[in-house]
């Protein structure tokens, strides 16, 4: 049984040449999954510019660390066996990952904060999560690198991939994991489209409501008005407003407003992008993407369809 003084010095021994070259090498393994072949110790040299000794000195301290148990299998190559994911992100320098998302207004929300926490739970790794307003908020913050990820829709990932290529989505969860649908508010039960003469609400923070509205409200004489979708439904009931497009995932509001579908195809068409959520990343994040690729798709819709259900309380 190795005592703490052995343990600090196994440890401190990541300081060393040998060390630095298994920060590399923990953050390759990370990608590999249990019982598949590993890189070769010259696959290594190669890749990573790295003397044959120091990959192999290398490789022995991360089993020393147990992050990692390897068996060699003669003119197979060698496998692993089993790997300590939390161990190999700690080697390889990799700290908390910090993500920004919507602010936690629906069911559906609350779901998804909470499955995407617990799967990085299940892999012993915490993060953190902020909240914000506006798609296009997330993505400038991104891009500025005040966070690591930013969760947005499928459209609001694909507009902002066209515009700044260093973006790229890596974990995406399938169509009603970001909202059910979008629909047309509107205070007049009467009415059963967008018509002219009509004040439009319209955030243009969120690619997702103001896209869908201007496609909608095209070709028709309307008068736009600018707010943040937390006035919504304020200024559609103090009748500000007389329409506004918006998803029908905060269900008093609902219940509360006369709601129709589309007019136009083109709009239809791109709800369907709107309802998926992703994670994207910049695309240089190498360490970034590599521990978001190892988040459980299935453990994260499994937790929201338990929250959006009331089987379990949201924790995020």
């Amino acid at each position: 049984m190795k005592s703490k003084a052995d343990e600090n010095e196994m440890w401190e021994n990541l300081y060393s040449k040998n060390g630095l070259a298994a920060k590399k090498i923990a953050l390759e393994l990370l990608e590999i999954q249990n019982g598949q072949k590993i890189p070769t110790v010259t696959d290594f040299c190669e890749s990573l510019e790295l003397g044959r000794g120091t990959v192999q000195g290398a490789i022995k301290l991360l089993e020393m660390l147990g992050a990692i148990e390897l068996e060699a299998r003669g003119h197979l190559g060698t496998f692993l066996l089993n790997k300590d994911v939390s161990v190999l992100l700690d080697i390889s320098g990799t700290g908390p990952l910090v993500g920004a998302m919507p602010l936690p207004y629906s069911k559906k929300y609350e779901g998804l904060a909470t499955g995407i926490v617990d799967g990085f739970n299940y892999l012993n790794k915490r993060i953190s999560l902020a909240y914000m307003r506006g798609a296009s908020n997330r993505l400038e913050a991104l891009k500025t690198r005040r966070y690591d990820f930013a969760i947005v829709s499928r459209l609001a990932a694909e507009e902002s991939i066209k515009s700044h290529k260093g973006l790229e989505i890596v974990k995406s969860f399938g169509a009603g994991t970001y909202v059910s649908e979008h629909k047309i508010f509107l205070t007049d039960p009467t009415k059963t489209k967008i018509e002219s003469g009509m004040r439009i609400g319209i955030d243009r923070l969120s690619p997702d409501q103001s896209t869908i509205t201007l496609l909608e409200c095209e070709g028709l004489d309307v008068k736009f008005v600018d707010l943040n979708y937390m006035q919504l439904f304020q200024m559609l009931k103090e009748n500000q407003i007389d329409a506004a497009v918006w998803n029908i995932d905060e269900v008093r509001s609902v219940e509360t407003f006369y709601t129709v579908d589309f007019q136009s195809e083109e709009a239809k068409k791109l709800t369907r992008l709107t309802s998926e959520a992703t994670i994207v990343v910049e695309a240089g994040r190498i360490e970034v993407k590599k521990q978001i690729s190892l988040l459980n798709k299935e453990i994260v819709l499994n937790v929201q369809r338990m929250v959006e259900a009331g089987e379990r309380f949201p924790q995020y």
